[in-house]
């Protein structure tokens, strides 16, 4: 039968080397220690043992900005005893605590003598040092004098970097990243704290050698330190984690990719950024309550921990939006079995509460440096990718340049768009509607317009999604409901009293919120909750009728008008909508287009007017472009009418002029007629 022979790897290989060593640093500290045994069993050093034993057990455990850590007092008396008594008295103190603390943990066998035995060679180096340049330790008192203090600096400073020198290889190995990676994340945590720890050992001696209970004068400074290592570290992890699940937050993940980025760029590793995206979850916020939403959050975060590497990041970026990071990976191939791996795992029922749910993700993959070489670029389009797997519906996808054909212009749109919207970039255009009888103006709809410096004015069909799927879809509604509000009451006060409409997209339309913002703003500009008309397209309605009907409910106990867009295009009916708190319906302009070419145009159009105002609806027709299509409809008894015959969308103050010449629904008109030529000539390119 042939023998399987188990390959060694690197880090048995170094864990291998370092017992070895740390055997023979024991033998030679017993060996030097040999004539000093006597001392072993001398007050003091029963002292420094039974506080070096109680302070590897007693920690406090604290989240660093790599990983967790903890604040220990067993260097301290560790060190205190290898100057007053011996190192091998160090060794026993700090060795042997940690020996009982990691077998009372069930850690491996492997793990626990490589523990031991790294302290053995840590232990020998800093007392060699304090050998040779202080001759410490001595028989008599005083055991430190002032003299000895560079020495003792010296030798703490080799017992820091020896001993995380050691750790940092052997968590480079166990979890395939670089050492730099891991120093960068935990290397001002560990020299803080312990270099406070290392420096109270003098201070421990010298009370020693003045009366041995003096040692309990030490422990308020003692715990000062730990109480002020853990505040300073709790505030930064506050600052740097989410609060919900505890994982990195936005902030971290930017910097953790940062510190892979200058590491693989050195080593020349390839690195993975991850977008992800829960399918649905606002479904099942809405549907189940927060609390719920919470809990499947947490649960989620659980599930993408287990299933990563020790050296791999998750962050939660938001919402139900997750990032992952792996600092390292061999081949594009191994990155897309991971997102297969978290897909999977996340596929698996979870169990909340007595309550069975299932859900999916969507996950998009930047590669580094393939995709792009700093963090902006890597999220970005990780996130391209992300929505592009969510609207193929494949689970994942791996970033690619077809993916997005205007990549650039993209991504510089999504990168600008925050502060666009804090900085007035965002601007709306008014497009009037009039009644079809007389041509008074009796209301506007909103368009936001991005007037960007580079692009010019780019449409909200292009930055509308990018809001969306940057999560500023939320502050960009207020925006452009508080400036439409706004301007309804500065043709209040100019004798132009006329409503404006504002279209909705999906997440701002079932936003819980926008019920509680709108009657603020509403307050605030002092403007009746008449005058404002919201927008929702017949697919929104129709996606979860349930919902819809609850949000329309909501908004209509407010005292809005509510309009549905586009109608005809989707599979809504009137009766439909008879259930639903709707005021008014616009015709799609595709119908209204066609209608004098096309039969069953015209007939949609007869029909959806006739229905309506049988179900006591009003009915907008888009698309209104010639005088013969104003004629047609306002035969059907079409109530209202918007398109290029009456008016372009055009910035508030020429919209405001048009309106003074032609009137509104509160002033006398003439009929129909064609707008002002100097406004249209103005804005033909808008």
């Amino acid at each position: 039968m042939p023998s399987v022979v188990k390959k060694l790897t690197a880090l048995d290989a170094y864990v291998n080397a370092v017992i070895v060593v740390g055997v023979l640093c024991t033998v030679w500290l017993t060996l030097d220690g040999a004539a000093e045994l006597h001392r072993l069993w001398s007050p003091e050093a029963m002292v420094f043992f039974v506080f070096a034993f109680a302070g590897e057990f007693v920690t406090l455990k604290v989240m660093t900005r790599g990983a967790e850590g903890e604040v220990t007092t067993s260097t301290t008396f560790a060190l205190a005893a290898m100057i007053l008594v011996h190192p091998l008295a160090g060794l026993i103190a700090l060795g042997t605590a940690n020996l009982v603390a990691d077998t009372w943990g069930r850690k491996p066998l492997q793990k626990i003598l490589f523990n031991f035995f790294q302290y053995a060679i840590v232990v020998g180096a800093a007392g060699f040092v304090l050998k040779v340049l202080t001759g410490l330790p001595r028989d008599a008192a005083p055991h430190l004098d002032p003299s000895d203090l560079p020495g003792v600096l010296v030798a703490a400073v080799v017992f820091f970097i020896a001993n995380i020198g050691l750790v940092s290889i052997v968590v480079a190995l166990a979890t395939q990243s670089s050492v730099f990676t891991y120093l960068a994340r935990d290397l001002f945590f560990q020299a803080s704290i312990n270099g406070l720890m290392l420096g109270l050992a003098p201070i421990v001696v010298l009370a020693a050698d003045f009366a041995l209970p003096a040692i309990a004068l030490l422990f308020l400074p003692i715990f000062a330190v730990h109480r002020g290592g853990r505040e300073a570290i709790a505030k930064e992890h506050q600052a740097l984690h989410d609060a919900l699940t505890g994982l990195p937050n936005r902030e971290l993940f930017k910097d953790r990719i940062d510190q892979t980025v200058r590491t693989a760029k050195r080593t020349g590793e390839t690195a993975v950024v991850m977008i992800m995206d829960l399918d649905h979850f606002k479904e099942i916020n809405d549907t189940l309550g927060h609390h719920m939403g919470d809990l499947l959050l947490q649960e989620v975060s659980s599930r993408l921990q287990k299933a990563l590497r020790d050296s791999d990041t998750v962050a939660r970026l938001g919402g139900d939006e997750f990032g992952v990071l792996l600092p390292s990976v061999a081949t594009s191939e191994d990155a897309a079995a991971v997102a297969q791996q978290l897909l999977a795992n996340l596929r698996e029922p979870f169990v909340l509460d007595g309550m069975r749910l299932e859900i999916d993700a969507s996950i998009g993959l930047a590669l580094y440096p393939k995709d792009g070489e700093d963090n902006e670029v890597l999220q970005q389009r990780a996130d391209i990718a992300m929505y592009s797997a969510k609207q193929a519906g494949r689970g994942f996808a791996m970033f690619e340049p077809e993916l997005d054909r205007h990549s650039p212009r993209r991504l510089a749109l999504a990168g600008g768009l925050r502060s666009a919207i804090n900085e007035g970039q965002i601007r709306l255009f008014y497009q009037p509607k009039a009644d079809l009888r007389t041509g008074r103006i009796m209301g506007c709809e909103a368009l936001a317009r991005w007037d960007h410096p580079e692009f010019g004015i780019v449409g909200p069909s292009e930055f509308v999604p990018i809001a969306e799927q940057t999560g500023l879809i939320t502050p960009l509604t207020s925006f452009v409901l508080d400036a439409a509000i706004m301007q309804v009451r500065e043709w209040q006060q100019a004798g132009l009293e006329l409503s404006v409409a504002v279209n909705l997209s999906a997440r701002s339309f079932l936003d819980t919120q926008l019920a509680v913002e709108i009657p603020r703003l509403l307050a605030r500009h002092s403007v009746e909750a008449r005058l404002l008309e919201l927008e929702i397209t017949e697919s929104m309605l129709m996606t979860d009728p349930a919902r819809a009907e609850a949000t329309l409910t909501r908004l209509s106990q407010i005292g809005l008008t509510l309009s549905v867009d586009d109608f005809g295009t989707g599979y809504s009916s009137l009766a439909n909508l008879k259930r639903l708190p709707v005021d008014v319906i616009k015709i799609d302009k595709s119908f209204v287009m066609e209608m004098a070419v096309d039969a069953s145009d015209a007939a949609i159009v007869r029909s959806t007017i006739e229905l309506a105002h049988n179900l006591g609806l009003r009915v907008v027709a888009e698309g209104v472009e010639s005088e013969d299509a104003w004629r047609h409809l306002e035969a059907l008894g079409c109530d209202l009418a918007q398109g290029y015959y009456l008016s372009r969308p055009l910035p508030a103050e020429a919209a405001t002029r048009l309106i003074q010449e032609r009137g509104t629904g509160f002033h006398a008109s003439v009929g129909p007629s064609a707008p002002p030529q100097d406004l249209l000539q103005r804005f033909t390119k808008v």
